[in-house]
């Protein structure tokens, strides 16, 4: 037996021992009195009645130990032209002031703050001076829609908003201020202060008697030392969207959570503390807490914050410049980053601009990754690349090749085997286990590992009925796709991306994983498309690489005989359009619902994580060439 499948086992047949091996590398105030508290199935509390601060084993614990010389952060901003780093003990001397600026402003322990805040160290620093008061701090990222902040405010009702005063976009400056004034005065719940950082490109005008400017609340605070929370108690609120319009608040505790990401650096990434990791992501989303901040400050690691975009800062090569520039041993973004980066140099010519000699693995997940891309970076890289799956519920990964443990084959196409501590299965409508290869919903046996979302934020029914009501005794993930043979987890796409076709179910991840091979498409997406005949019919959507000159009615024709000779003609598909780019969240996940919407002229609101919300008019601009969205 392997030494994954050996790890895999234990943590399925005797959890509490694996686990309380795992939180050995945590320093606990207090013992827990149980590891797995399981009174009711539903009712499941890790290390309950253990105690600790998961800011102090982030950062002080570090200094403690003679380690407080290496960086902690390493600050690059490509679009403020900026680098920084930081240390452990400067992280730990400017966390404990603002911690103490929190206190001097009214947060105490179980408050809620809000942080609206930019890709700067000021964000780090404020998520983990919650964390040392055992407050509950709710990153909503920086520049999100005064309404949607509002509804966040209403829920969360938090003591404190920290934020600053813009943000830096590559062609523009997007201001916070004015966006969080709009947002407070539409919310009914009104905060005691807000606390703004002040950024030299921008300066917020201040709302006196509420606003107090970060440098001087600092200045006038006495450093606070960490404050002893449960095990069990809220670490943070992460809001994600609805099916209803009301945002999902997802609970991460401080117990699991820590031991949870510790163990995942090491065993999942393969890293050692003092290396470098870099997680590309925003700390607006479940990535940039994970493993932007909590995750890699746990285990003593260095990482990376980086303010920019895969492309444009200044071009297609910012990645290298930065894995390069700070050593990077492990790197993680969005398959969609490298699809961006894949259109803009197809042939990965500015990778040979830099030495990353140094960079040992690429990590992927946000969005499925298509085996071309994953081939282009393998190819291009030379290092393994590994797609992984997980969630914002969830924490970290479900599904993953964990180099840590042992590196196995890498499959195209699939996100892996369970990681040890998921017990994962690919379920029929009746809630039966199918076939090997056979697509099913993909459900994860309960109870879930540490670090997993307790609950919703006061919404307890809401969160059975979310994810525990469908399949009992089994949390839903939404998730569609196949376990094959050897246990490798194929996730197709979101279980409402299952289309129907005349009576067969067919996933449009397949049909996706097909146009991508196309030697002229970067990037695609597949939608359902509501048709009288069939019930609903496969739609293409393609963007081209850089430099492409060829005549997009030949490239469609293309694919259609791709899609037809490698699925089948059950999947009839017949139609696709090339558009210049596709909807997304700033994440970097690809808006297909809104984009069935505007296909079948359905009314849709424009959703509050859009990227750029002029796309949609270029997407129904573009499918009226071929008959959708209204009138051609």
């Amino acid at each position: 037996m392997s030494k994954y499948h050996e790890a895999h086992r234990a943590s399925i047949e005797s959890p509490e021992e694996f686990w309380a091996q795992a939180a050995e590398g945590i320093d606990w105030e207090k013992p827990w009195d149980r590891v797995l508290d399981n009174p009711a199935p539903l009712t499941y509390r890790w290390f309950a009645g253990g105690q600790l601060n998961t800011c102090y084993n982030a950062v002080d614990r570090h200094v403690e130990r003679g380690r407080g010389d290496q960086t902690a952060i390493i600050y690059d901003s490509a679009v403020a032209d900026t680098r920084r780093k930081i240390t452990y003990t400067e992280l730990r001397d400017e966390v404990a002031h603002f911690a103490g600026a929190l206190a001097a402003n009214g947060v105490s322990r179980g408050d809620r703050v809000i942080i609206y805040m930019p890709m700067i160290p000021q964000a780090i620093i404020a998520v983990l001076a919650c964390a040392r008061l055992g407050a509950v701090h709710s990153v909503v990222f920086g520049g999100f829609a005064a309404a949607e902040l509002a509804t966040r405010i209403d829920d969360a009702k938090p003591t404190m908003i920290v934020s600053a005063s813009c943000g830096i976009e590559p062609s523009r400056l997007v201001e916070y201020k004015p966006l969080l004034d709009e947002a407070i005065d539409l919310a009914s719940h009104k905060p005691g202060h807000c606390i703004i950082f002040q950024r030299p490109q921008a300066e917020a005008s201040m709302v006196d008697g509420r606003d107090v400017d970060w440098n001087e609340a600092v200045a006038a605070a006495e450093p606070h030392d960490c404050v002893t929370v449960e095990a069990t108690d809220p670490l943070y609120l992460l809001y994600t969207s609805g099916t209803t319009g009301q945002p999902k608040g997802i609970v991460r505790d401080n117990g699991g959570h820590a031991v949870a990401l510790h163990w995942s650096m090491k065993h999942i990434y393969g890293v050692e503390p003092g290396e470098v990791y870099w997680a590309a992501s925003d700390i607006g989303w479940v990535v940039g807490h994970s493993y932007i901040i909590y995750g890699p400050l746990l285990h003593g690691n260095t990482t990376v914050l980086f303010e920019g975009k895969p492309v444009g800062t200044p071009d297609a090569g910012a990645f290298w410049r930065v894995a390069a520039e700070h050593k990077v041993a492990a790197m993680f973004t969005a398959p969609t980053a490298f699809r961006a980066i894949k259109q803009q140099d197809p042939n990965g010519e500015l990778i040979g601009n830099y030495d990353l000699s140094g960079l040992r693995t690429l990590f992927l997940a946000g969005e499925r990754c298509d085996p071309d891309t994953l081939h282009w970076a393998e190819d291009r890289l030379g290092i393994p690349v590994i797609d992984h799956w997980w969630q914002t519920e969830t924490g970290w990964a479900i599904a993953a090749n964990c180099v840590g443990i042992e590196l196995l084959p890498v499959k195209a196409g699939s996100v892996g085997p369970a990681v040890p501590g998921w017990d994962v299965h690919a379920l029929d409508i009746k809630g039966n286990d199918v076939a090997p290869g056979d697509v099913g919903a993909i459900a994860c046996k309960l109870p879930l590992p540490p670090g997993t979302l307790p609950g919703l934020w006061n919404a307890e029914e809401r969160f059975r009925e979310s994810y525990l009501a469908t399949f009992p005794g089994y949390y839903e993930t939404g998730d569609a796709g196949y376990i094959d043979d050897d246990g490798y987890i194929n996730v197709m796409s979101r279980t409402d991306d299952v289309i129907n076709v005349a009576g067969h179910r067919l996933s449009t991840g397949a049909i996706e994983e097909v146009l991508a091979g196309h030697p002229d498409v970067a990037e695609c997406a597949v939608i359902g498309a509501a048709d009288q005949m069939k019930g609903q019919l496969p739609l293409g959507f393609l963007v081209l690489k850089a430099g492409v000159e060829r005549d997009p009615d030949d490239i469609v024709a293309e694919t259609v005989a791709m899609v037809r000779e490698k699925v089948g003609p059950v999947a009839v598909f017949k139609k696709a359009v090339v558009v210049g780019r596709l909807p997304k969240t700033r994440s970097g996940k690809i808006l297909r619902g809104t984009m069935r919407k505007i296909a079948d002229s359905d009314a849709y609101k424009v959703p509050a994580t859009i990227e750029d919300p002029a796309v949609l008019d270029e997407i129904a601009e573009s499918l009226k060439t071929i008959g959708y969205a209204g009138k051609g």
